[in-house]
């Protein structure tokens, strides 16, 4: 009888989850549908794109437990191969972008195979040092452009019909690749894979006693989170018409990590609103003016822009003191209590 109530209680509070995700994901739907008439719809797609490497990222540090600080890997030369291919091969931006997840899976299962098998702050390091490898790599080779990057990335016409040189054309087709990639994610999350996933969070050698082979699990996980991440890089390419060293130095990788837990590790929606509140700072901050101020007898003052590391620092801190559910985490821990 204990078991049967214990199932009940089990299933009810899953189908409340299930019901509070539907409708969060119907607001947010809507909320992006109108967006443009009131926030300029190049800053949304550049959350857009964030929000679907935050939550590319997540699905492998929030779901299998593995912290990569080398993801700037496959968002940056996704966006290289996407631009040269909408560039120099003259492809249209859906194959552009095709080509630039295409490497992000190569890179993803070539780093997840060296990586996977080491754990913990040995596995952060492997794929940092992989990462910073492509970095140098990306600011020698000549179709790279180097420090300048490619620019002037054509934006094309979508499958010969959507002219992506319109913005409010561009946004739509940013917003439907983000919402595709979001439902796939949820898709993974949900499924007996990642059930499986989720389990090796936990406990990997319980789940290997239960006979999974938890190395091929993780390596899999390894290439879509990569691919996913292919996706948003290939896509900010395409919007900004630009791919350059920022987007595959080691700082984008630290970037998400703290959009990640900004938002909520492990959550579904945290992760794109981490991703949101950073960018929004970013782009703020950014404009704001000199300050200076004394300090223990020192001068110091701030520029124009130095604000944003200062201030991402300071959020890192409190995430990891005093919020670690991030904001979603915090939501949700707050509603089951008073609920």
């Amino acid at each position: 009888m204990a078991g049967d109530t214990g199932a009940v209680a089990i299933a009810a509070s899953q189908s409340r989850v299930a019901k509070s995700e539907l409708i969060a994901f119907v607001l947010m739907v809507a909320f992006l549908m109108v967006a443009p008439l009131f926030i300029y719809p190049v800053f949304l797609m550049k959350v857009l794109c964030f929000a679907l490497f935050a939550c590319a990222f997540n699905l492998l540090l929030g779901y299998v437990g593995l912290l990569s600080f080398g993801h700037a890997l496959f968002f940056g030369w996704s966006s290289y191969v996407s631009a040269h291919a909408a560039k120099v091969w003259g492809l249209p931006p859906e194959l552009a972008i095709l080509s630039g997840v295409a490497v992000a899976a190569v890179l993803g299962l070539v780093a997840g195979s060296l990586a996977i098998r080491r754990q913990g702050i040995y596995f952060a390091m492997i794929t940092l040092a992989l990462a910073q490898m492509m970095f140098f790599f990306a600011l020698q080779a000549p179709f790279t452009g180097g420090e300048d990057g490619i620019q002037a990335v054509p934006r094309g016409v979508l499958f010969g019909i959507f002219d992506l040189s319109k913005i409010m054309t561009m946004y739509f087709t940013v917003l439907v690749i983000f919402l595709a990639c979001f439902l796939l994610i949820y898709r993974i999350i949900y499924s007996p894979f990642g059930e499986v996933l989720k389990a090796i969070r936990e406990n990997e050698q319980r789940a290997i006693s239960l006979g999974y082979k938890t190395d091929r699990y993780k390596l899999v996980a390894f290439v879509l989170s990569a691919m996913l991440t292919g996706v948003a890089g290939a896509t900010k390419a395409i919007v900004f018409q630009l791919a350059s060293l920022t987007d595959v130095d080691w700082t984008m990788s630290g970037e998400v990590v703290l959009m990640t837990l900004v938002g909520g590790l492990g959550t579904v929606f945290g992760p794109a609103l981490g991703a949101a509140v950073i960018i929004t700072m970013q782009n703020y901050l950014a404009s704001a003016g000199d300050i200076s101020f004394n300090l223990f007898g020192f001068a110091v003052a701030v520029q124009p822009g130095q604000w944003v590391p200062v201030i991402q620092g300071a959020i890192f801190v409190l995430c990891v003191l005093l919020f670690r559910r991030g904001i979603i985490g915090e939501i949700a821990n707050w509603l089951r209590i008073r609920l």
